[in-house]
Order: structure tokens, then C-alpha cells, then sequence
């Protein structure tokens, strides 16, 4: 969320931000917010009038005045009367902050004076690409989703029955790999220094609004209403939330957690895109990184954020590129982002694998995550910056397409043979 007070004193420079992204028109807001800073004025005038009277009360007591005489009984009515245009003002005054707060939650975050300005991901930088050596020859090669129906590990068919579309099984070997993945990414995270985290899949309102999925993903996801409770639409949810409304102390500052979770997210704004396979299911799992950290070392920290995404790939063996995000493709509660995209063969193309953010204060303030710096007064947010590391189900698609072999199996990546306990996938 974005601080008022820097809408109020920089409403030039915070409109300029806002139009790299889009059309933002703040007047309806700072309309609002003059409003509640001149009833807040009035009540606290009031207030100190009041006091003010109170203590007239007393004094007059005090030097022998008559407490039922007219003298006190006229002050007293006075006080009354003030009180009661204390009392007119304070519900205006929360509709107010209730209508401001309600507009600065559905506004973005402000783009990173470094983030690349653009309409479109059609502006997107290309930074650095790896393993171009190990691109495959895409001629004869399946997609992902035949070679594992071809080799008996997932179905599709069968998922539609017991869910619905854009859902998946995976069997035997299918379900191994999943679960090698899943164990390999943690077990690299987790010597980078990451602590394992195994939060709650469900998660309640406050947790989504304070990440910044509420309101404005509400249509993507699922929600069960009987108890206001919400399907994780990634582990970056409950892990933002896992401090929030804490003052952490700057010696605590970074930490590094990571976590597996199912994920879940209806795609309400991507029909008709990937509708067969293993890129955009209702359902999913990701290792997902996050840190909590000083403002001062956000942005080296997504360097390092990003290098520990690429490391999975480089383990792997994958062919990948990194794109910096323009400002019209960044997320919502992203100041700079950094995409990863793996080489699919049978595309011909790179295709999103992670995503890794700089949120800044964004969280911080959603949230209300802050921190104490030893020898200074009051408090900081903290800044937030998240990556998957990786989603697991894209990570096998590039895998099964990658290491497809001729004869119709596929050869499992060395780092993973220990999980796997073979070699070679083959056709049971």
C-alpha cells in the first residue's frame, strides 16, 4: 500500500510514477483526504475545548464556586454540547479513512526509478540468458503433456472426472518426480541459508489483503465464505503475513524463509491460454522464497533472490533467460521484477518458470511489518521481496521436454536421480 503522506507532499511525482504503469487519476482521493485532515482538525480543536472546559469545571470548584450553580452548571452545558460535536464528527471521520483506505488498497505499487518504462511485456529487457549450449533440436520432440500420457505418469482424462478441466493426476514416476523436485529445490534453499517453512494452505482475509491479493484478485480465487477463509494462491501469502502487525528488531533483518505449498488460483483472466498441460492449472505446486529485509539492501537482495532461483535451473541443466519486467507488465505489488523463462521445445520458445520481486514497503505497510533500528527512535517497514523457486509443475514440463530421448523415455536430471531412484522415466 502506498503512504498517504507521500501522495499528499509528492502528488506530481507519485502521479508521474503511477502513469508509467497506467491511467491513476488520485484527485478523488486527495479530495477525501482533505476532508478527513479538516474534520480531524475541527475534533481536535474540539477536543482541546473541551478539555479546556473540563478544567474551567474544576477551577471554578476549586475557588468556592457552587458545583449545582449557574456559573458551573453553564460550563458543564457547554461541555456537553462540544462532546456532542465531537461525537457528530468521529463516524465522518472513519468513513473517511474507510473510503481513503479503500482507494490507496486497490492502487499499485510504484515502479523502481530503474525498472524499464513500457505499454506491454512486448517491452520487456532481455538481461542475460544461459545454457544455450544445451538447447535441444526441437524437431520430432513432443510437448510435455503427450510424453506424459505417452509414458503412463499423469492424465488429464481422469482429472476431468474427479475435479474439472485444467486439472492433473500424476502417477507412479509423474508423482515421484513431483515430489523429487519439490525436495531438491527446498534441500538447495535451505543450505543457501532459507529456513523450511510449512505454513497453513488455507489462509484468511486479512492474510490475502495484507500481500495484496485482495482486493483486486479476488475473482482468482477460491474462497471458502462459511468461514472466510481462502485457498493459497501461493506460499508468498501466508509467508508475508507470518509477521505481520510484529516489530522485528534490525539485527533480526535479512531473513530468509522458504516454503512448499499447493497453490490454487482460478486464472479468471487467462482462458483460452495454455488449455492443455502443465503451465496454467487451477492447481499447483511452487517452492516459493521470501525475505524480509533492511530498505537500505532490498534491491542487492533481489540480485541474490534472483541468483538462488537461477541456481535450480543451472542444477537442472535447463536452458533459461532472465527478462526485467517494464512497467507496464510489472505485478501489482512490484517496484522491480525479474522473470525467468525456461526453454520448451516443442514451443520453440521461452515460457515463465519464476518470477522474483522487489515489493519494497509495499507488504511492509499492508501488513503493518516493521522493525526497530538499535539507537534511532520509532520504526521502519520492512521491505519484502519473493521468488519462486521454483513452479514445480512448469519445472517438469521443461524436464520432460528437455530430456526427452529418442526411444520415447526420458532421462531424469543427475541432481535428481538420488530423489528419484533411477535414471530413466520409461513407458510402464
Amino acid at each position: 500500500m502506498l503512504d498517504i503522506k507521500l501522495i499528499r507532499n509528492q502528488t506530481a511525482q507519485v502521479q508521474a510514477a503511477l502513469g508509467k504503469r497506467g491511467l491513476y487519476d488520485l484527485q478523488p482521493l486527495l479530495d477525501l483526504d482533505d476532508k478527513q485532515r479538516e474534520i480531524e482538525k475541527k475534533r481536535s480543536e474540539l477536543q482541546a475545548q473541551s478539555n479546556e472546559t473540563g478544567k474551567a469545571v474544576g477551577q471554578k470548584i476549586r475557588e468556592g464556586a457552587d458545583p449545582n450553580g449557574e456559573e458551573v452548571k453553564a460550563l458543564r452545558e457547554e461541555g456537553n454540547r462540544v462532546k456532542q460535536e465531537i461525537g457528530a464528527l468521529e463516524p465522518q471521520e472513519r468513513e473517511l479513512n474507510a473510503q481513503i483506505e479503500e482507494i490507496l488498497l486497490t492502487l499499485p505499487n510504484l515502479p523502481s526509478d530503474s525498472t524499464p518504462v513500457g505499454k506491454s511485456e512486448d517491452e520487456n529487457v532481455e538481461v542475460r540468458r544461459w545454457g544455450d549450449e544445451l538447447i535441444p533440436s526441437s524437431a520430432g520432440r513432443l510437448p510435455h503433456y503427450e510424453i506424459g500420457e505417452k509414458l503412463g505418469i499423469m492424465s488429464f482424462e481422469r482429472s476431468v472426472k474427479i475435479a474439472q478441466s485444467r486439472f492433473v493426476t500424476l502417477i507412479g514416476a509423474g508423482a515421484a518426480l513431483e515430489r523429487a523436485l519439490i525436495s531438491f529445490m527446498l534441500a538447495r534453499h535451505t543450505h543457501e541459508g532459507y529456513t523450511e517453512i510449512l505454513p497453513p494452505i488455507l489462509v484468511n482475509s486479512d492474510s490475502m489483503q495484507g500481500s495484496g491479493q485482495l482486493p483486486k484478485f479476488a475473482e482468482d480465487g477460491f474462497k471458502c465464505d462459511r468461514d472466510d477463509l481462502w485457498l493459497t494462491p501461493t506460499a508468498e501469502v501466508p509467508l508475508t503475513n507470518y509477521h505481520r502487525d510484529e516489530v522485528l528488531t534490525d539485527d533480526q533483518l535479512p531473513i530468509n524463509y522458504c516454503a512448499y505449498t499447493p497453490c490454487f488460483r482460478r486464472e479468471a483472466g487467462s482462458y483460452g491460454r495454455d488449455t492443455r498441460g502443465l503451465i496454467r492449472l487451477h492447481q499447483f505446486n511452487k517452492v516459493e522464497m521470501y525475505k524480509f529485509v533492511h530498505p537500505d539492501s532490498s534491491f542487492a537482495e533481489l540480485e541474490a533472490l534472483t541468483a538462488d532461483a537461477e541456481d535450480i535451473l543451472q542444477q537442472l541443466k535447463l536452458p533459461y533467460r532472465v527478462i526485467e519486467l517494464c512497467t507496464g507488465d510489472l505485478g501489482f505489488g512490484s517496484a522491480k521484477t525479474y522473470d525467468l523463462e525456461v526453454w520448451l521445445p516443442s514451443a520453440e520458445k521461452y515460457r515463465e518458470i519464476s518470477s522474483c520481486s522487489n515489493c519494497v514497503d509495499f507488504q511492509g505497510r499492508r501488513a503493518n511489518i516493521r522493525f526497530k533500528e538499535s539507537g534511532k527512535k520509532g520504526t521502519q517497514y520492512v521491505h519484502t521481496l519473493n521468488g519462486s523457486g521454483l513452479a514445480v509443475g512448469r519445472t517438469m514440463a521443461a524436464i520432460l521436454e528437455n530430456y526427452q530421448q529418442p526411444d520415447g523415455s526420458v532421462k531424469v536430471p543427475d541432481v535428481l536421480q538420488k530423489y528419484m531412484g533411477t535414471d530413466t522415466i520409461r513407458a510402464t
